[in-house]
């Protein structure tokens, strides 16, 4: 009897430190990732392609593209039920999604100046299309890697760790390229960048190859109608679809906005990214804590008139203080945009079917993706389209708009669709 209880004792330990062990490498990983990541977007990805000489039409292209892509994770939802191991393969996908990702950095020494922006795109859609298989595998390894009754802290505390550490390289950039404008800086961080996508590659080689629970369907179809005939699935997916298509026609442009049309230098839009990243940082704690007591739904749903709010905030720009009101905005948008992304992944992960959950996610990330593609495409054609107005109407007047129209939709369809069911 004492032998049955030692034996049950040794593998519940073992257990909970292959978890832990497995939690550690999840976090590892994710620290090369954040830092690459944030050097390589935002601002600095924006400021890149104007030093590559991009019109903003084509920034909204660039913007819109890595979404659109997720279209193909429906299909390799499917093509992953063959695999024998998500491992290898996660490895291969995920590693080409960076180096092609880095390769960005070479193009104004491969290419003459006329070429550079198409060859950026050519690079950047490229790694993009890696990354729609290499997501659906990390989604799908990473919901077997942590045990569902932590995961929202869990994730609440490492978003909140690699967040910090993007705050910090954030700051660090924009203080780079402030005091060494054009090709000296831009080279300097890639240097960083390609540290860390090695570093990060390297991370991939320890994650453990889990065995997964595959659905219950063998043909494509009748796996894709899976989430398609769940209502309880399909419907937040199309609201939160359409919201952010209308967050996405306005804010992947903000950057664009300060540096082009407000003339806001680099170390500034570092110094409002980094307060809006530390609003998002102390955000996941609360948003985590809050989801061990109340539904993903129902905290999806309060997220909402918080990011509303903070565009419309914009508009505030026609008579008080440009600095406030900018600092005031993303402030509260980090607020905002950090629950919703946190409690957006946990409802994919959580309130989906283990077994189907791989067609799930790829389904959610298509919808949204398709959403999301389409608002800075269609944000940038605007500003395109309104150059001749007046100032204002660039500046804050689309803010305007979006942010009531977005009101609206939650208010009338938010209310109904993200209730408890």
């Amino acid at each position: 009897m004492r032998g049955i209880v030692k034996m049950r004792l040794f593998n519940k330990r073992r257990k909970t430190s292959q978890q832990r062990r497995h939690l550690t490498i999840a976090t590892l990983e994710g620290v090369p990732s954040v830092i690459f990541q944030t050097l390589l977007g935002g601002q600095f990805l924006t400021g890149f392609l104007l030093y590559l000489g991009a019109n903003s039409e084509q920034i909204g292209f660039v913007l819109a593209i890595t979404t659109f892509v997720n279209i193909a994770q429906l299909a390799v939802a499917f093509l992953i039920q063959r695999l024998n191991s998500r491992k290898w393969p996660l490895v291969f996908f995920v590693g080409m999604h960076r180096l092609l990702w880095g390769f960005t950095g070479l193009v104004p020494f491969l290419f003459s100046q006329d070429k550079w922006v198409q060859a950026f795109i050519v690079f950047y859609v490229a790694a993009f299309l890696f990354n729609t298989v290499g997501a659906v595998l990390w989604n799908s390894t990473i919901s077997d890697m942590v045990p569902p009754k932590v995961r929202g802290r869990y994730f609440g505390i490492r978003n909140t760790m690699l967040n910090a550490l993007g705050t910090l390289f954030m700051f660090l950039g924009g203080m780079i390229l402030d005091h060494y404008p054009g090709s000296q800086g831009f080279l300097y961080l890639y240097i960083i960048i390609w540290i860390c996508i090695t570093a990060n590659i390297i991370v991939f080689f320890f994650y453990p190859d889990i065995p997964f629970e595959r659905s219950t369907e063998s043909k494509f179809i009748p796996m894709l109608k899976k989430p398609l005939r769940d209502s309880s699935f399909m419907k937040p997916t199309l609201f939160l679809a359409s919201f952010l298509f209308l967050q996405n026609l306005v804010v992947p442009l903000y950057s664009y906005v300060m540096l082009e049309l407000l003339h806001i230098n680099y170390q500034t839009i570092s110094l409002i990214n980094v307060t809006q990243t530390v609003f998002m940082m102390a955000s996941f704690y609360v948003w985590g804590n809050l989801n061990a007591r109340y539904s993903n739904r129902r905290l999806l749903f309060w997220t909402l008139p918080v990011i509303a709010t903070s565009i419309l905030l914009w508009g505030t720009l026609s008579i008080f203080p440009l600095l406030p009101i900018l600092f005031t905005a993303q402030m509260i948008f980090g607020v905002g945009v950090g629950g919703f992304n946190q409690l957006a992944f946990n409802f994919m992960i959580g309130d989906t079917p283990k077994s189907e959950r791989p067609m799930y996610t790829a389904m959610y990330s298509a919808i949204t993706g398709v959403a999301s593609f389409f608002g800075p495409l269609i944000g940038g054609k605007v500003y395109g389209w309104i150059d001749h107005w007046p100032n204002w109407t660039q500046i804050y007047g689309m803010q305007l708009v979006v942010g009531i129209i977005m009101i609206l939709l939650m208010m009338s369809l938010g209310r109904r669709i993200l209730r408890d069911t």
